[in-house]
């Protein structure tokens, strides 16, 4: 069998082609790619925002100039190299030229999950930074600007740029972007960008040549085993490159229009929809939250071509009252296999690009196997290394190089690889040789195809989101009746794992499943609250030598028990 990537001799050391060879990236900083795409797609549409029987239309040049307009302000306002401007934002059009607008100030895009609790979002400023937030109010029944008062009374009383907090010490500047009238310290979003005039041109010309693939560009967040999100800085490079690859691994041509109701402030969305659509010059239709009749009439509508869904999306698109009644023959680049080919007027052959590894630290992708792969290549791995790219598998507690075929801990580095988790510095991330251990398990074949495993550590992986068992713990230790806590991840069909919570209560205490969830949604975003609480005595757990509840076995049970209720 032909061998698809580079081994170095029996060990399991492999790796993707040099950068050098990769073709068909272009600008590698995001005010450059701007530049580039909106140049070589002026006039084509960039994006459509629906509502109701109406439609917003921005094109490339729309975009261009909009973005710059806020690069402007923003530069009005003092950002300056290196400034962290927090956007907190659904898929909105103002998403898009925050973050493109914050890169051609020299800044640093934040970006914040809207699905924040207001103790998500306080530790997410603390630890971010920012000196500027720009931010949607308004997001299902969540008030971000009632949120952010209740978390900085100043806000109220003080003036616009007046702001001077000991709790946020250096944020400076709110903008709401789905409001023209501003609340105390926190401007409208016209009033926010009035200053743009003080900023000629001349200088935001000055900033895109003075900003360099390796500087930072943006700031990501994601659950660690902590118990906190972990801020991952990346480089421009990395950003970009993904950004320009995403297009040629989905084989995308100049007709795709994609819609996705996924928040870009995932970096997997980020890459995977938003830098696919625009490196291709395609038109994104924009979605705030995800409803599933609604997505659907768009994509009849905006004669959506991709769709960037999670499989628990899917099922909830076949579920929709009107799935039987919208016309979705647009769609060309739809896996074959997927739940929504399966409608009668889907005719795809197309295979998508799903037998990938990646992680947030790597900026998305770090193996991969582009759409369209036969089977007899790709079936059952998850790809090969993509250029640059550099992997080992190693013996989890030694570090040594495993050979092919044996299981270990996937090792990483390349050009996409972080540039650091903020607050940490980096020779406590990574290895001697510059490896990234991602604390997940797998091999490489005799082929150099990656075979991932699952994880080494107890991170949950649920609809597409990471969540970390022991935030939740953190919150649920607090709630009453409560005596012990351990959260897992149970394998799931539909969302890959689900969250459930194994609880022992304190000796006489009565506690129901659905007080702990209670308990829980008031602290944690609606996908970190456990899909299950299940309740078990003290000696029915099996404890370590550290008195530390055995994780994989309390899977086991938790499995046991939930297909015991289906029976």
């Amino acid at each position: 069998m032909t061998q698809l990537a580079e081994i170095v001799g029996n060990q399991s050391l492999v790796k993707g082609i040099p950068l050098s060879e990769e073709e068909g990236i272009g600008a590698l900083t995001l005010g450059s790619f701007l530049k580039e795409v909106s140049t070589r797609y002026a006039d084509r549409e960039a994006a459509v925002m629906r509502t109701g029987d109406s439609a917003q239309r921005w094109s490339y040049q729309d975009l261009w100039n909009d973005s710059v307009r806020l690069a402007r302000a923003l530069v009005a306002k003092g950002v300056t190299k290196g400034t962290r401007v927090g956007i907190l934002a659904t898929n909105r059009y103002e998403f898009l030229t925050s973050t493109f607008g914050t890169a051609l100030a020299g800044g640093v895009a934040t970006t914040m999950n809207t699905f924040s609790t207001a103790a998500e979002l306080e530790i997410l400023l603390e630890s971010s930074a920012c000196s500027v937030l720009l931010f949607e109010r308004k997001v299902l029944k969540k008030d971000f600007a009632d949120i952010l008062i209740e978390l900085e009374p100043q806000l109220k009383s003080c003036a616009p740029g007046e702001l001077r907090s000991r709790k946020f010490p250096f944020l400076r500047h709110l903008s709401m972007m789905d409001s023209e009238s501003g609340e105390g310290g926190i401007e409208g979003w016209e009033a926010f960008q009035a200053c743009a005039d003080e900023t000629p041109m001349a200088l935001i010309d000055s900033i895109l040549e003075n900003v360099v693939p390796a500087d930072p560009g943006v700031l990501f967040f994601s659950s660690g085993s902590t118990g906190k999100p972990k801020g991952i800085l990346s480089a421009h490079r990395g950003v970009c490159l993904q950004m320009w690859r995403w297009r040629q691994w989905l084989q995308f041509g100049d007709d795709v229009r994609s819609w996705s109701a996924n928040g870009f402030f995932f970096s997997g969305n980020f890459a995977w929809a938003l830098g696919s659509t625009l490196s291709a010059g395609g038109s994104m239709i924009l979605q705030p939250t995800f409803q599933a009749e609604e997505a659907l009439s768009l994509i009849e509508q905006e004669k959506v071509t991709f769709i960037a869904a999670w499989p628990h999306q899917w099922a909830q698109l076949t579920d929709a009252k009107n799935w039987n009644d919208v016309d979705l023959s647009s769609l060309v680049y739809i896996d074959k296999n997927s739940p929504v080919a399966a409608h009668p007027t889907v005719n795809s052959n197309w295979v998508d690009a799903q037998k990938a590894y990646g992680n947030t630290e790597t900026f998305t992708i770090s193996s991969m196997f582009p759409a369209n792969t036969p089977d007899d290549i790709a079936a059952g791995t998850h790809g090969i290394p993509v250029a640059g790219n550099t992997f080992k598998i190693v013996d989890p507690l030694t570090g040594e190089i495993k050979p092919i075929g044996e299981s270990g801990e996937i090792a990483v580095k390349g050009p996409t690889l972080m540039l650091n988790y903020i607050g940490i510095p980096m020779d406590d991330v990574l290895d001697d040789e510059g490896f990234f251990r991602t604390g997940d398990g797998g091999f490489f074949d005799e082929r150099g195809r990656l075979h991932w495993e699952g994880r080494i550590n107890d991170i949950i992986k649920t609809g597409g989101a990471n969540v970390s068992p022991v935030e939740i713990d953190i919150v649920l230790a607090k709630c009453p009746g409560v005596k012990v806590t351990k959260t897992v991840g149970v394998p799931d069909e539909l969302l890959g794992e689900i969250v459930v919570s194994c609880i022992v209560p304190v000796d006489g205490a009565e506690i129901t499943e659905d007080q702990v969830r209670n308990f829980a949604k008031e602290k944690l975003a609606a996908f970190k609250v456990p899909r299950r609480v299940l309740f078990f005595a003290e000696d029915e757990l099996e404890m370590t030598g550290s008195a530390k509840v055995k994780a994989k076995e309390l899977i086991e049970q938790a499995v046991q028990r939930l297909a015991a209720e289906k029976t």
